[in-house]
């Protein structure tokens, strides 16, 4: 069809002519309503968005001499927030002449995660930085 015949059919019915495939030969052209084609466009791109889930660092401190219900009322948050697929960070926390002994922090950091071996996978091991132990704990992958 010829681009005037196509304008002018496009202006009768109050529609736009939208380029559809400008490297095709013809070029592919549709009659629509492009403001409403836009306004579609859009709303999916809203809605993808509001369906994708954003992966967080969640953070559980721990001390050396944890004790053992608080080990495991802390183990149960770090299981939740994996099993809720955010990514976990284990912070060994050391004061004092607690520097002297960092083998401690990491026998809890390793009793860590062993707990969480079935729901989640060691990212990056035990280092130290500073005062802080740090340990990353990823989600496994499910499906």
């Amino acid at each position: 069809m010829a681009i005037e015949d196509a304008l002018a059919a496009a202006e009768s019915e109050g529609l736009d002519l939208v380029e559809v495939a400008p490297s095709a030969r013809p070029p592919v052209v549709r009659i629509m309503d492009y403001g409403k084609f836009k306004y579609e466009e859009a709303r999916k791109a809203r809605a993808a968005r509001k369906k994708q889930h954003q992966i967080l660092i969640k953070e559980v401190k721990f001390r050396p001499g944890i004790e053992p219900h608080d080990f495991e009322f802390k183990i149960r948050h770090a299981r939740r927030f994996l099993e809720e697929g955010n990514k976990v960070k284990v912070t060994m926390m050391f004061r004092g002449r607690q520097m002297a002994h960092p083998e401690q922090g990491r026998e809890v950091l390793e009793r860590v995660s062993k707990e969480l071996d079935d729901v989640g996978k060691v990212e990056s091991l035990p280092s130290m930085e500073g005062r802080l132990m740090v340990m990353v704990v990823a989600p496994k992958k499910t499906g």
